[in-house]
């Protein structure tokens, strides 16, 4: 198989109407030996590693294989604008303004107690965990016990999860690579906002807890 690189034109509405190239980017094609090319614009996989390691802890002891997360560096938010700006058409800087601004709003309704919608990835909210109690004199601030940022995912965001591979790298206690697998997870994802978890499809098992006083989970 035979990798070839070609170049698209980006265009926004405005310049295509007036066919006006704006921006080149090169994507990767897959080419078969008949000569058909499959379009590879985005191979993406969470990675987590599965280490053998010594468990003291539970009702079985032992050595076994713990998963933990395959950690990335940071991408930096000069980054995250750039890429949006290539996308969008839109500079860079004219796109962090617009979002200093709506992260200024965001804040400010959420902390009058309203859901705020995020475009393109859900809504967030503002919570409490708190204890319960019978009598009303014993209801005071010191109920509660930790302050909520509560993120709730659109269908689109747990969809693009649900359909994203897991890649397992498993390894020794030395931290040498025994083998690779690919997961076949069923792809269920949890909600903030229920006990149980979707289907990722938006259809959740259970109904939603939400922040019922006294539930502490």
């Amino acid at each position: 198989m035979q990798t070839l690189t070609v170049t698209v034109e980006v265009i926004n509405r405005r310049q295509r109407e007036n066919h006006e190239i704006i921006k080149h980017h090169p994507l990767t094609f897959l080419a078969e030996p008949s000569g058909k090319a499959e379009r590879n614009i985005k191979i993406m996989a969470i990675k987590v590693i599965a280490q053998r390691r010594e468990v003291k802890l539970g009702k079985n002891p032992g050595k076994k294989f713990v998963i933990r997360p395959d950690l990335y560096s940071p991408i930096q938010e000069k980054k995250v604008f750039a890429e949006a700006a290539t996308h969008s058409g839109i500079s860079a800087g004219v796109i962090k303004a617009a979002w200093d601004a709506a992260g200024e709003v965001i804040r400010t309704w959420a902390t009058e107690g309203h859901s705020i919608p995020l475009p393109g990835l859900g809504t967030m909210r503002f919570g409490v965990r708190s204890k319960a109690v019978e009598n009303l004199e014993d209801v005071k601030t010191g109920l509660i016990t930790v302050r909520r940022i509560i993120f709730t995912p659109n269908v689109e965001v747990k969809d693009e999860l649900k359909n994203t591979s897991i890649q397992i790298t498993c390894l020794d206690e030395d931290g040498n690579v025994l083998k690779r697998v690919t997961s076949g997870d069923s792809g269920d994802i949890e909600d903030p906002e229920n006990t149980q978890p979707s289907d990722g499809g938006g259809n959740q098992n259970t109904q939603p807890s939400g922040d019922v006083p006294g539930e502490g989970d």
